[in-house]
Parts: structure tokens; C-alpha cells; sequence
């Protein structure tokens, strides 16, 4: 459950020197999470303001008709206002690095997260996932074994809801998943278990290199909760510390959550203990057995009833856009995974097919060096349909190691793939980049697939 306002405020100020009658509160970004803060900023009591770079925020309209006496800056950063400002709650979407931020800090004043909000509002335990690829997933996950555990369970943060907008329910458990971005600007989340999934090149347009990268999701692990580690990735593997207590997960090896064979059948193991035929996770892709074993060890790691975790795991049909099986036509399957945004992700996927498959990839790489896909995709696609901003780099990343298609947009590139697909393949959109660059987000990029699929059966 969350506190009560007198014991909010107290552990605001105690942490961050924020207090209504004197603290001048700057929101910068009006979207989401923005809105979530200015909300629980009203609810408080505190003066604030609101800043966006754009000129027209999508959220603007319905926060003037909610909050029209909130004054709001936007088409840029007002640096009369910063100036004034004590603290500053800076949403995921916004550089630090921006000069009007980087001047108000120099000035003295503080930035605070929204999730660093969150946790000095609630006294019941919150779980922090976080890593490049498979948060969201094991997010879900989690959150569903809780509630077929029969707890109420609030989850979101960088998935769906923003974390403060969870305060409006009652909830035993918090099961947050957490950005890069996130996790940068949080100073005093603790939670009571905590994962890293995976590290790969992500976001290096923000990032100075994926060692700064890493070095940010590891704060995850800040506190003294159980770390739930990775031993398959060795950037993770690194993370643990000798003092903390540790649950470890693998698919490759022996851990405390594994796989193991019980009379010729492979079973998600905890230690020696058989806990469900791996068979009966229904998600396409081996990385999702991944996603399954750290999803139980967070779980056991909070105390959730194992039988309650693996009967939630066995009607678990995964989130939309992330290894979606889209249709079988004439033979051909067709796998949506447009959520692949970053290299780590679409690698992920293709090591999950036991055979080659015909790939779709492309558009807006982010800074990512696209040499990394290069053996993957040599060893697991028989030809690859390239589109978008960055095609360029990864055909020559490629280099002639499997054919290459170029396609202008989604349904040039799935009737290419159709034409050139034999009955069994499966085609796999996951691009391994960012959409923005033809689409409105990965989700939009994930319809227009599924859409110009389903057009082949017209």
C-alpha cells in the first residue's frame, strides 16, 4: 500500500530536501510520466511548473482542462524558469546532457526521478527489472504469478502505467520495469529483488558507450535486495556482489534456476527441484525460457508459491509485438517481433529458431555497430530483407554472407519474403533498430507488418 501524505512528505524531504512551502519544482516533459508526476506534485501540495521541447505536446490539451492553473512552458526549455527551480523531475524521454538542465544543476538544483518519488511512497516491496532485452516480457510474467499467487500486484514503470499513477490502487507488491534512462537519474530506490537481464549496444545515441550503459543498469541493484543474476551474459555475471544474497539463471549451464533432463525431458529446474516441463511455456524462442527462469527467480526470491508461478507460466501467451506468430500461410509462419529494437534483441530471437529463417530488419540504429549481427545472421537466416534509415550499414555489415533484399517499405518487404519463401520457413520481422525513422513507434511498425501479412491472403 502506499503512505500517507504527512509520511511522503517527510521521506521527500529527508531524501531530497523537497517540501511545499519552499521547494520550486520543475516537470520537464509532458508526456506520460510527466503527467503521472504532476499529478502527485498536486496532490502534495507543491508549487511546480511544466516545460516541453515540443511545440504541441501530445498530452497538453487534457492537462490544461485537468490542472489549468499549472503553468506550462513548451516549444523549448524556458530558461527563466529553470532558473528559479530547486529540484527538477526529469522524465526518460529528456537528456541530462540538455544545456538548460546541465545550467539549473550547476546552480544547485536537484534532480529527482519519478520512481525515486515512488519509492519514498510506498512501504510494501517493489521488484526492478531491467536490461536490454526481454524486461517487458519478464515483467508480464511476473505480475501474472502474483496475482495466481493471490497477490495485488501493481506493475508498470517503463511498461504501461507509469510508476506513480500505481499509487491509485492497493496493491502487497510493486513489480517495476526500469529504462537506462530511468535508472540514470534514481537515487533511492530499494528493492526487494532486482535483475538485470542482459546487457547489449542500446541506446549509444545517449549513452557515451555501452560500458556507461551497463554501469546504469546496474543501479538497479542498489540497496540490499536479492540480485537476480544472468550467467549466461557476462557483463551481468560481473555484477554480482559477495555480500548480497544471489539467485542465479541459465539456459546454457547449471544454476539455481536452469534447465535440466528428467527421463528425456527438458524441465525449468529450480536446483533439483522439477518444476514444469519446458514444453508447456507456450512462447516461441528458446530466450524466452530465459525470460521464464527469471521470472521464477524473482518470484521465489519474494516468496511466491511455485505452483501458482508455473501455472501462470503455462497460459502465458507473451506481450503483443514480441515473437507474435502472426499467421501460417501456405505453409509459412509469420513471426512479428518488432519490439527487437536494438541489436541484443533480434539476436535473442534468431538464436531461438532451430533452423534458418527469412529475416526482416532495419531502420534507425541508434549509433549500434551493426557488425555484432553479422555471425548470427550467418549462421541462422538463409536471406534478409533490409528496409529503412540504416539498411545501408547492416548490408554491409553482411557483406554478401547471405542474400540481401532491399525494400522501400513493410509490404514491399513481406512480398519479397513471400515470393522467395519455401513451405516451412518461417519469416521473422526483427529488426534490430528503432522505427522511428518510418513509423510512429515499434508498435505501429508491428501492425503495418501484421496488416501487409494478412494482405497476402486477400
Amino acid at each position: 500500500m502506499s503512505m500517507d501524505n504527512i509520511a511522503i512528505l517527510r521521506a521527500l524531504n529527508t531524501n531530497f530536501g523537497l517540501d511545499p512551502k519552499s521547494s520550486k519544482v520543475i516537470v520537464v516533459g509532458l508526456g506520460n510520466t510527466g503527467i503521472s508526476v504532476a499529478y502527485f506534485m498536486q496532490k502534495l501540495g507543491f508549487n511546480f511548473a511544466i516545460t516541453d521541447s515540443r511545440d504541441k505536446p501530445p498530452l497538453e490539451d487534457a492537462f490544461f482542462q485537468a490542472m489549468p492553473d499549472t503553468p506550462v512552458f513548451t516549444g523549448g526549455f524556458d530558461n527563466s524558469a529553470f532558473q528559479v527551480a530547486t529540484h527538477l523531475v526529469v522524465s526518460p524521454g529528456v537528456s541530462l546532457l540538455e544545456k538548460a538542465i546541465v545550467k539549473a544543476v550547476a546552480n544547485g538544483a536537484k534532480i529527482v526521478s519519478d520512481i525515486d518519488l515512488f519509492a519514498c511512497s510506498v512501504n510494501v516491496p517493489i521488484v526492478a527489472i531491467t536490461g536490454s532485452n526481454g524486461k517487458s516480457t519478464v515483467t508480464t510474467m511476473l505480475g501474472e504469478m502474483a496475482k495466481y499467487a493471490g497477490k495485488r500486484v501493481g506493475v508498470g514503470g517503463n511498461l504501461g502505467t507509469p510508476a506513480l499513477a500505481l499509487l491509485e490502487h492497493p496493491a502487497d507488491l510493486f513489480v517495476l520495469e526500469l529504462s537506462s534512462f530511468q535508472l540514470e537519474r534514481t537515487h533511492v530506490l530499494n528493492a526487494v529483488a532486482a535483475t538485470v537481464l542482459n546487457i547489449s549496444a542500446d541506446h549509444l545515441d545517449r549513452h557515451d558507450d555501452i560500458a556507461s550503459y551497463a554501469q546504469e543498469k546496474q543501479s538497479v541493484f542498489r540497496g540490499t535486495g536479492v540480485m537476480v543474476i544472468n550467467m549466461d551474459d557476462p557483463v551481468v555475471k560481473d555484477m554480482i556482489l559477495s555480500s548480497r544474497t544471489v539467485l542465479t539463471f541459465s539456459i546454457k549451464e547449471s544454476a539455481d534456476f536452469c534447465i535440466g533432463f528428467k527421463e528425456g525431458v527438458e524441465y525449468l529446474m529450480y536446483n533439483d527441484e522439477s518444476l514444469m516441463p519446458l514444453a508447456e511455456l507456450p512462447l516461441e524462442g528458446r530466450h524466452n525460457a530465459a525470460n521464464a527462469l527469471a521470472a521464477l527467480a524473482l518470484g521465489t526470491a519474494i516468496g511466491l508459491d511455485a505452483v501458482a508461478m508455473c501455472d501462470a507460466l503455462k497460459v502465458f501467451k507473451g506481450l503483443d509485438h514480441r515473437m507474435q506468430r502472426v499467421a501460417e500461410i501456405r505453409g509459412v509462419t509469420w513471426v512479428n517481433d518488432s519490439k527487437a529494437t536494438n541489436i541484443g534483441a533480434c539476436v535473442a530471437a534468431l538464436e531461438g529458431y532451430d533452423r534458418k529463417v527469412i529475416l526482416i530488419a532495419g531502420g534507425d540504429a541508434k549509433g549500434a555497430d551493426m557488425n555484432e549481427l553479422t555471425p548470427v545472421i550467418k549462421e541462422k537466416a538463409k536471406s534478409v530483407v533490409l528496409m529503412g534509415k540504416d539498411a545501408g550499414l547492416i548490408k554491409q555489415a553482411l557483406n554478401g554472407c547471405v542474400p540481401v533484399y532491399d525494400a522501400s517499405n513493410m509490404v514491399q518487404a513481406v512480398q519479397i519474403c513471400a515470393d522467395i519463401a519455401d513451405m516451412g520457413d518461417s519469416v521473422l520481422l526483427s529488426p534490430a533498430c528503432a522505427s522511428l525513422d518510418q513509423y510512429k513507434n515499434y508498435q505501429d511498425r508491428g501492425n503495418q507488418f501484421s496488416k501487409a501479412v494478412l494482405g497476402l491472403l486477400k
